[in-house]
């Protein structure tokens, strides 16, 4: 097998170079904007780009266009990262065509992710206080918060619609970055619209002088983001996940709007997935991963400014790909081993009752539900509904949220508490609600 003239394979052990494994990758997935190496040589610290005066007495960085230059270096451990973590992509692909209407459990993922991402920004609303809100069950507390959830919500689930008819460009980024700060926080900051002045990222009461990182000037972003935008659409040579890893944190770097970067950059991952073809399903979130490990999260992202460093953020993110990729899979095949065991539940004691199915089946996209909420879903008048909503708290399927006996709420907890990992301490809340 020849290996052409832009594919370079760099290692110190000088017998390895002939290994016929490290030829074949070179072959099948290395192109010019990618290096195999195994030396752990040190990167060119302008290599992302350059810290720039600015008149005011600052510096903004400056990024170079993608991809890098010197190319991505592809030692044994980012070989391994990113073998596992498009193994375990594609398994999650699959595991989305075993799921029974698949588009019903979808709604819960993305309102996973909304509630985490949102949370990285500040807020406080919980998974929930989404749900509940959603089936008319409660007042929020914070309706300042889920509303920024909801738009969270609307905003992916606009732009997956938008995709079918658009590509991805800068244009339906500033159109989903309109409907996510539309009457929340940050909606007197230009929602749709990129920034005219500077920004940056720093202590709340700080200055530009005093800032941790200064994105580029409006003009700079200007030139960076049209880059952006042609990389996204002219890149076919680089494996899918590392053009997505090099394209958010690209992204972030830029900063284009005056708020909301952190989920307009963390929404384009699920957009690229999507578009791309590496997903058929919108099922893979990384904020759970980013949320859990924030720190080296803005650490690593900082590194590819300072030192341009890319390969530490790329091996960090493709571990996230894996994680997340891995538990979605896990999670998808335990939610139809449950909908097996409930519908069995159903079909022995409770088959003959109307509107049994439906309930179950709405139980999947909204997990909270009054009996008004049953009501309007199986057809069925108060009373029965009524007596149906008991009959499923009989059988294990329901629990009551509250102790009260009007306006009830009931959870779904065996379902929920695969997206929550607190509703355990709110099932035993309900279980003491059954008790009294």
């Amino acid at each position: 097998m020849i290996i052409r003239s832009f594919f370079m394979i760099v290692d110190d052990n000088k017998d390895r170079k002939n290994n016929s494994y490290y030829h074949f990758k070179a072959f099948m997935i290395i192109r010019s904007s990618i290096v195999i190496t195994n030396d752990n040589k040190g990167t060119d610290r302008d290599r992302a780009g350059s810290y720039v005066s600015q008149i005011g007495g600052y510096k903004a960085f400056i990024p170079k266009p993608l991809p890098p230059d010197p190319p991505i270096q592809l030692d044994d451990e980012m070989l391994h990262l990113l073998s596992q973590a498009d193994r375990e992509l594609g398994r999650l692909d699959g595991a989305s065509e075993i799921l029974p209407n698949a588009d019903l459990f979808v709604a819960m993922y993305v309102n996973k992710e909304a509630v985490l991402s949102s949370q990285i920004e500040g807020t406080q609303a919980s998974l929930i206080d989404v749900l509940a809100f959603e089936a008319n069950a409660a007042l929020p507390e914070n309706p300042q918060d889920i509303e920024e959830v909801i738009n969270y919500i609307n905003a992916l689930n606009y732009g997956l619609q938008r995709l079918n008819t658009l590509p991805l460009s800068l244009r339906l980024i500033r159109e989903i970055h309109g409907l996510l700060l539309k009457g929340v926080r940050g909606a007197d900051r230009r929602p749709g619209e990129f920034r005219t002045i500077q920004n940056w990222i720093g202590n709340l009461g700080g200055t530009l002088k005093s800032a941790k990182f200064v994105p580029p000037s409006p003009i700079d972003m200007n030139s960076a983001l049209d880059n952006l935008e042609a990389f996204a659409h002219t890149e076919k040579t680089v494996p899918i996940l590392l053009k997505l890893g090099l394209i958010h944190a690209q992204f972030e770097t830029i900063h284009p709007f005056l708020d909301g970067n952190g989920r307009m950059g963390r929404l384009l991952i699920t957009f690229i997935l999507c578009s791309e073809g590496a997903l058929r399903k919108p099922l893979l979130y990384l904020s759970y991963f980013f949320k859990a490990n924030r720190l080296e999260y803005y650490e690593y992202l900082q590194k590819i400014r300072d030192e341009g460093d890319w390969e530490s953020w790329l091996k960090f993110f493709l571990r996230g790909v894996f994680e997340v990729a891995q538990e979605a899979t896990t999670t998808a095949r335990n939610i139809v081993q449950l909908r097996e065991r409930h519908r069995n539940i159903i079909a022995t004691h409770i088959s003959n009752w109307s509107g049994t199915y439906q309930l179950l089946e709405h139980l999947y996209q909204r997990p909270i539900v009054t009996v008004n909420g049953a009501a309007e879903v199986t057809g069925l008048s108060y009373a029965n509904a009524n007596r149906l909503v008991n009959k499923f708290q009989e059988y294990g399927i329901l629990r009551k949220m509250d102790k009260y006996q009007r306006n009830r709420r009931f959870i779904y907890s065996d379902y929920l508490a695969m997206f929550d990992d607190s509703i355990s301490e709110n099932e035993e809340k309900a279980l003491l609600a059954d008790e009294e």
